[in-house]
């Protein structure tokens, strides 16, 4: 099992380095996301849509919010989409149109198999654990519930089900005595965006 997740890199590695540019749709919400959406912006490759969720309303005066990611794609001209429902034919005929190599997905809900399929690549999500340990949502929250003395990063094929295809690389990183869930997310972020 090693040893195919080695041959997998390896392999993803490779067909990394042969493309000039990858066409990518990246997906994310969370502040956690943004470090990982930098590295790309950095390197040949062309971020074609960015999608996030939809404004929401928060505070004591209830203001529409945009995500973090969102502010950071204004800042950066990116081209933004905030579907609210991720089935919808128009924005699956959309996807399609922006003809994606490959879609990256970091801190997102889960995707239908409509959206994740297009891809000619394939579609890989960032997660922060080391799966199969803490699949869903939360991860850092519940390592540090659990005493966690390791945790990392992990990045995998999406298929049908929650945090559990194909495991392309995993980072580890050891946990500080008193690192809260902040610190340690900070941290997670920044291994995840090189890996």
């Amino acid at each position: 099992d090693a040893q195919r997740r080695t041959d997998l890199a390896k392999g993803f590695s490779i067909l990394y380095q042969r493309m000039k540019s990858l066409r990518i749709i990246y997906m994310g919400t969370p502040a956690f996301a943004i470090s990982p959406l930098q590295q790309i912006l950095e390197s040949d490759h062309k971020v074609v849509a960015v999608i996030t969720a939809p404004n929401r309303k928060s505070g004591r005066g209830k203001k529409l919010t945009p995500s973090p990611i969102k502010v950071f794609c204004e800042e950066h001209d990116l081209p933004v989409l905030q579907p609210p429902n991720l089935k919808d034919l128009d924005l699956i005929t959309q996807l399609r149109e922006l003809a994606p190599d490959v879609m990256v997905v970091v801190a997102f809900r889960m995707l239908p198999k409509e959206v994740w399929s297009i891809p000619t690549y394939g579609t890989f999500n960032l997660h922060a654990s080391l799966l199969p340990k803490y699949r869903g949502a939360a991860p850092i929250h519940w390592a540090i519930i659990n005493g966690e003395h390791q945790t990392g990063v992990t990045t995998f094929f999406i298929n049908e089900k929650i945090d559990t295809g194909e495991i392309i690389t995993q980072k580890s990183l050891s946990i500080g005595l008193d690192e809260n869930t902040g610190q340690l997310s900070n941290r997670l972020e920044k291994i995840g965006a090189t890996l």
